[in-house]
């Protein structure tokens, strides 16, 4: 059988022509003969030959996939069967109101709404559906009610460039005032007497590089700037602590930051520096009862949490308060009245600290082995009760109260298969694959319960590896389509991650890069060793940096994969690592390298970049998909990559493209057009890899 298994077509692909251009660094030639496909117009899309090339792709990947339209319409609604139409938040207490969103059937968006703590009708603040009416897309930013509980600043964005616009709403009312503010990001946050709010300045590249104070009812255009970035390295955020006391203004990049603090209720006070950026130490802050709690790198790769009095938070008065060490990795802390929660990862498995102002402390208890769990909406700064997010691979989504002074978890929701779910056709395990350099990775993985291990089945394996992201094991009620046609459902915790700790994403970096790729191929390896599958039914499937680690692992060892899927794939590392214009350009330089300045760091991206390693011989079936207004992935990336590709690829595996003209990073925005797409990919993956046993009820 051919490798595009039962995708054909009498269409011949798009070709798009190679034209001459090359630029030398180091000494080096680099040459691209698909550089054209990057408009010079860019942001805008203007070049009539880029377009048409992208719309030629699009036509392809109908023409080759439109055969399979019923298979993608009732696996669509398969999947579909197992959301819940209507569906709701938990309601969570902010001031004198409980919040919460809903989904109505048929809705692609939430409907928010509140009722009073005291009793009454529900009160509808915001309709999704109805903003993004006549739109292709859709995304709501950030969404705060000030203190009074009278207005809601919102932001929107309505084409997917992550440009977002606030606007503020009278919630008495109903109506939007005429105070709007376009080109930011972000959550606007209050000051204490909810006549004005901060909120985020972009520059032409994308960068949040400014804060700014709007008062209601001024020109935006006379808005005082409170802090300017100068860094062209350094993205700025606003915030603020939990007890609302302080609003917060930080800076920095991938592995540095530094926080800036100024009263809530003067805002126009100078901010105060609690420590000056020093390449390497990451901090963030809190503060209760009259001291600011930071949690802080500066000794411990893992971090250690310090104490340090409001009036002078200076490190010169930072006091240990939880010491670190090799097994607690810190991700994140929040104070609240009577405790301190902290979130972290003991040993690999995420867990929440209790430490209570006294100085003693507990951990939660959860049901299970495995799990992902993380605090959910704690709006409120005084809270008996802690909301928890909590799932494993078997487990769906489930809201849990943690009732502190009981130590108890109080069950609040667990998330519906209206279909019918029994955990008990399905196992999961975590296994430890040793890799190439002796090193053991972590593989979280699911399957029904039937499965054996005798290299029949098939499987779908993800993973990241950047960022310092964890890549949680958390349910998919999507992923049961795959478990019912006999696919086991793996995610390797390769090293790029924070999933064994920060020294776990330091593994991954810069020039250790190459242990993330190794570490996805070993982990496939000895997945087919242990039995649970073989070479060439294995479906990969990643997006962003995780294309980028499908692009690497698709160059080397090809033979392997009988699928892949690559999501807005960052595949032209090292042109877009040379492009200091581009939005995420010099922020990405501690995480990849700066290759302008380093000759050695030119080499090592472009050893593994995928689109500069793409080599004559024969590839694995391939789905990419685009978004034309994508600021973190550039559409011409996966563009030039699927190009190439069709140059330099010896047999006849199907490769797809699939650009979505009015969308970013994120792709569609309703939540059944995202189910849609997902289906798309899985009838992508079926027909290619092929499908494993029939879902036929256990015995």
């Amino acid at each position: 059988m051919s490798r595009s298994g039962r995708l054909h077509t009498a269409v011949e692909p798009p070709r798009a022509e190679p034209r001459s251009w090359s630029r030398s660094w180091h000494g080096q030639k680099l040459e691209d003969p698909w550089h054209w496909l990057r408009d010079p117009a860019y942001p805008e899309l203007r070049d009539p030959d880029v377009i048409a090339y992208l719309e030629a792709e699009n036509r392809y990947f109908e023409a080759v996939m439109g055969p399979l339209t019923s298979e993608v319409d009732a696996l669509f609604t398969e999947i579909r069967g197992r959301q819940q139409e209507e569906d709701a938040a938990v309601p969570w207490r902010e001031g004198q109101w409980y919040y919460r969103w809903r989904f109505e059937a048929e809705s692609q968006y939430r409907i928010w709404s509140r009722t009073p703590l005291n009793g009454g009708a529900e009160q509808v603040i915001l309709d999704e559906n109805a903003l993004a009416a006549g739109r292709d897309y859709f995304q709501l930013g950030g969404f705060e009610v000030d203190r009074s509980g009278r207005l809601l600043a919102y932001a929107s964005d309505g084409d997917g460039s992550e440009r977002y616009r606030i606007a503020i709403r009278d919630l008495a009312t109903g109506e939007d005032l005429p105070d709007v503010i376009d080109n930011t990001m972000g959550a606007p946050v209050w000051t204490a007497d909810s006549g004005a709010f901060l909120y985020l300045v972009l520059n032409e590249n994308w960068r949040p590089y400014e804060v700014r104070l709007h008062r209601l009812g001024t020109d935006p255009a006379g808005d005082q700037v409170l802090y300017t970035e100068a860094d062209e390295s350094f993205f700025v955020g606003v915030g603020e602590t939990q007890d609302r006391a302080w609003l917060v203004i930080t800076s920095g990049d991938h592995v540095t930051s530094e926080c800036r603090v100024l009263p809530a209720d003067d805002p126009l006070a100078p901010p105060r520096l609690v420590s000056p950026r020093r390449t390497g130490h990451e901090y963030d802050i809190d503060h209760t009862h009259g001291r600011f709690w930071i949690r802080t790198n500066d000794r411990h790769a893992n971090f250690r949490i310090v104490s340090a009095p409001a009036e002078d938070p200076a490190e010169a008065n930072w006091r240990e308060e939880i010491a670190p060490n090799e097994h607690d990795y810190l991700i994140d802390h929040t104070c609240f009245r009577d405790y301190l929660a902290v979130q972290e990862r003991r040993d690999g498995l995420d867990a929440i600290r209790i430490r209570h102002w006294q100085g003693d402390e507990h951990f939660v208890t959860f049901p299970e082995p495995a799990y992902a769990v993380g605090l959910g909406s704690n709006a409120e700064f005084d809270a008996p009760r802690l909301r928890l997010g909590y799932a494993s691979m078997v487990t769906p989504d489930t809201v849990f109260d943690y009732d502190v002074a009981a130590r108890r978890l109080i069950t609040r929701k667990v998330r519906q298969i209206p279909t019918g779910y029994d955990p008990g056709r399905y196992v999961t395990e975590r296994l430890w694959i040793t890799a190439r350099d002796g090193t053991d990775i972590p593989v979280s993985l699911v399957r029904r319960r039937d499965a054996q291990l005798d290299g029949s089945p098939r499987l779908y394996l993800t993973g990241y590896g950047a960022y310092g992201n964890a890549f949680a094991p958390s349910f998919s009620a999507a992923r049961l389509s795959l478990l019912e046609r006999g696919y086991t459902c793996a995610i390797a915790h390769i090293r790029g991650g924070d999933d064994l700790g920060y020294a776990w994403y330091e593994a991954g970096k810069l020039e250790r890069r190459w242990n993330t790729f190794n570490d996805f191929e070993d982990v496939a390896r000895g997945l087919i060793h242990r039995g649970y599958t073989a070479a060439g039914r294995i479906a990969i499937s990643g997006g962003s940096a995780g294309g980028e680690l499908m692009g690497v692992v698709m160059n080397q060892a090809p033979e392997l994969w009988g699928a892949v899927v690559a999501h807005v794939p960052f595949v032209d590392v090292l042109q877009t690592m040379l492009d200091a214009s581009l939005p995420l350009t010099p922020i990405e330089w501690p995480e990849w390298g700066n290759p302008i300045e380093s000759a050695a760091h030119f080499d090592l991206i472009r050893s593994y970049s995928p689109y500069d390693n793409v080599h004559a011989g024969p590839y694995p079936p391939l789905l990419v998909t685009a978004g034309v207004n994508d600021p973190r992935v550039t559409y011409w990336e996966p563009a030039k990559w699927v190009a190439k590709l069709r140059s330099l690829r010896t047999d006849d595996g199907v490769m797809l493209l699939k650009t979505n003209m009015s969308a970013g990073h994120g792709g569609v925005s309703g939540r059944w057009d995202a189910l849609r797409e997902l289906a798309e990919e899985y009838v992508f993956i079926l027909a290619t890899c092929g499908q494993g046993a029939s879902p036929d009820s256990l015995s």
